[in-house]
């Protein structure tokens, strides 16, 4: 198809196989053999076969596996069956070695005390330290004496009676309005308080805490048995119009999603549903229920609703009409100092609206930018050009999927996860090498038209994807939703949220900015290893 999706317009999935094979002229003049070492056995090692005498004829080289993503303005996926085949063989290998202890201190006290050293303390080795190495030891530590002395270096604690327990920081006052906390090295106190290891305490006292952050106002709490959530407001964003925080509170402590609970996460989502229609209630001039509480479940439902309801009379414009939603989990900081991920703390989930329009320099309008407006514009154009509807092929196309390899002896389902309204699958064509999807089983486009029982459905599916991808051992992961505008009469679009974890080996390089995504093993065995992690989800 011109369009360039691998969803054809039967309902399956496009699958474009390279088997290449060629030859290629030489132009080298000269020769540089070098001897590269030896064998266990003496044996000589050299280089000879880096200069061919003749031309090179490669009569068979890997199969690759091109797949178009079936949303066109995501690129094409390319797998190499080589790579592919060997995980396909142990599908179990598809994993991240888990992290092994790290104690510096305790490694040194055993060299001090193997070499007879008796009157020197480690820790007093460690603020001393190389900034680099700093920086890898507070990344990979998993000792929480050791952090704590890490965070001493780089910031002055008020401790309470016992004189042990963090209480807060000390402040300068460096310039007129608030105080400053005490940080002598900024970086360095980002990752130790992002580290799991570090003692609660501290972790309260350095980045929980409310306030310790900066001046956002809190607007919105969700507090549900153990589960106690704060929305925060940060005015001055790099998302025009300002932005909303759902941040897990200081008595709330989860750094992993292992500790997130569905009443968790139900609370984020609960205040993102909380805070979008009341934006949206207020532009149409609906009233909300009174100030300082928590809309309930039922009342959120009853205004979504009335929502609904207005939009669908005339003279219902809407300056912001449309919503954003993303999610950046896990830190990370190479001890290079090149960061890793956007998150400034790992149990958080950031929206706002969106405007329809904004003005240029001369004061002529134009379409402000959302993601979702890319679904909307391509499903369009596929409805164009094969009269069917995209979402309804697409998620035949997943029913239906055949293995990549066309191996029928082994597992052909890209599903791992579903309800009666929702499914998180592995795309045919992932734009990251553990890329998950979820979507929804019938046309829903935004959270405005997601009744109850959807957005419980999509909540549940959130917490499986990042369940599973964390078992596997992604740390850092950022998740995006595409969503339909909210005055957009058709009915076309379904919710889509993309799962897109960072990998040691996958930094993203020229291919990826060319959107050419390099795929070690087919999305079936993937989806195999995923549905295998899946079980251990709690509520």
């Amino acid at each position: 198809m011109a369009i360039g999706s691998c969803v054809s317009k039967e309902g399956h999935f496009i699958v474009g196989i390279h088997d290449p094979g060629f030859k290629m002229a030489n132009f080298r003049e000269n020769d540089f053999v070098r001897s590269l070492g030896t064998m266990p056995d003496g044996t000589p090692v050299d280089n000879q076969v880096n200069f061919p005498q003749g031309e090179v004829n490669a009569r068979s080289a890997d199969r690759i596996y091109e797949i178009m993503n079936p949303f066109a303005f995501r690129g094409v996926s390319y797998i190499n069956s080589r790579w592919a085949n060997a995980a396909a063989a142990a599908p179990k290998t598809i994993c991240i070695t888990p992290e092994k202890p790290v104690s510096l201190i305790s490694t040194l006290g055993r060299w001090l005390a193997d070499n007879g050293i008796s009157d020197k303390d480690p820790q007093n080795f460690i603020p001393g330290m190389p900034e680099p190495m700093l920086m890898a030891l507070a990344n990979v530590s998993t000792d929480p004496e050791e952090l704590v002395c890490l965070a001493k270096a780089c910031c002055s604690f008020v401790f309470g009676g016992d004189g042990t327990t963090p209480t807060g920081l000390k402040f300068n006052q460096t310039a007129p309005g608030r105080p400053r906390p005490a940080i002598s090295n900024h970086t360095l106190f980002e990752i130790i308080a992002n580290n799991p290891s570090l003692p609660d305490d501290y972790k309260r006292a350095m980045l929980l805490t409310p306030g310790i952050q900066g001046n956002s106002e809190i607007l919105g709490e969700w507090q549900e048995q153990d589960s106690h959530v704060f929305e925060y407001l940060r005015t001055n964003s790099y998302i025009p119009w300002g932005h909303f925080a759902a941040n897990t509170a200081d008595d709330t402590v989860r750094y992993r999603i292992r500790d997130l609970t569905l009443t968790d996460m139900e609370g984020m989502r609960h205040l993102y549903y909380q805070r979008i229609y009341s934006l949206l209630a207020q532009q149409l001039e609906i009233d909300l229920p009174g100030p300082r509480q928590r809309i309930s479940k039922q009342s959120l439902e009853t205004l979504r609703l009335d929502i609904v309801s207005r939009l669908k009379q005339p003279n219902s414009d809407l300056a912001f009409n449309g919503s954003l939603w993303g999610w950046n989990f896990g830190f990370g900081f190479a001890q290079s100092g090149y960061r890793l991920h956007a998150s400034h703390q790992q149990i958080h989930q950031q929206y706002a609206m969106v405007p329809a329009s904004v003005m240029d320099d001369t004061g002529r309008p134009f379409a402000s930018f959302a993601c979702g407006d890319m679904v909307a514009e391509f499903i369009k154009r596929y409805r164009q050009e094969t009269g069917k509807n995209f979402f309804q092929n697409y998620l035949k196309a997943i029913r239906s999927n055949k293995r990549t390899d066309g191996n029928r002896d082994r597992p052909s389902s890209i599903v791992v996860h579903e309800d009666e309204n929702i499914i998180v699958f592995v795309p045919k064509a992932q734009t990251s090498q553990w890329e998950l999807q979820l979507t929804t089983k019938r046309p829903c486009g935004n959270i405005l038209e997601a009744d109850t029982d959807l957005r419980a459905s999509l909540d549940r599916g959130i917490l499986a994807a990042l369940w599973t991808l964390e078992s596997l051992g992604a740390r850092m992961v950022t998740n995006i939703e595409y969503s339909k505008r909210f005055d957009r009469k058709d009915q076309d679009q379904h919710l889509v949220y993309s799962f897109l974890p960072r990998l040691p080996h996958s930094p993203g390089a020229f291919s990826e900015a060319q959107q050419r995504w390099i795929i070690g093993h087919f999305p079936e065995d993937f989806a195999l290893a995923c549905r295998s992690r899946l079980g251990g989800i709690t509520g």
